[in-house]
């Protein structure tokens, strides 16, 4: 009967641990839901402004008639 007593203990230890994981893993992962949610919304106006601004590159294009230089194409320093 020994035997069953101690088997006993640790399975409410155990239980109790594992009550304490269930009450406060909702709370963790409602918590990363509004960091992750946040961090959405800030990706989707930097989007959005990065859009308005390529807009705004084109038009510029259109008008002039000649490419805006880009950071991508090799240009060479002047040496005096």
């Amino acid at each position: 009967m020994e035997v069953f007593g101690g088997f006993m203990m640790m399975l409410s230890i155990i239980g109790f641990f594992l009550a304490v994981i269930w009450f406060i893993l909702p709370f963790v992962i409602l918590n990363m839901k509004g960091k992750l949610d946040r961090t959405l919304e800030l990706v989707e106006s930097i989007d959005q402004r990065l859009a308005a601004v390529e807009l705004r590159l084109k038009e510029q294009e259109a008008r002039t008639g000649e490419p805006i230089p880009s950071d991508t194409e090799a240009t060479s320093p002047e040496l005096p």
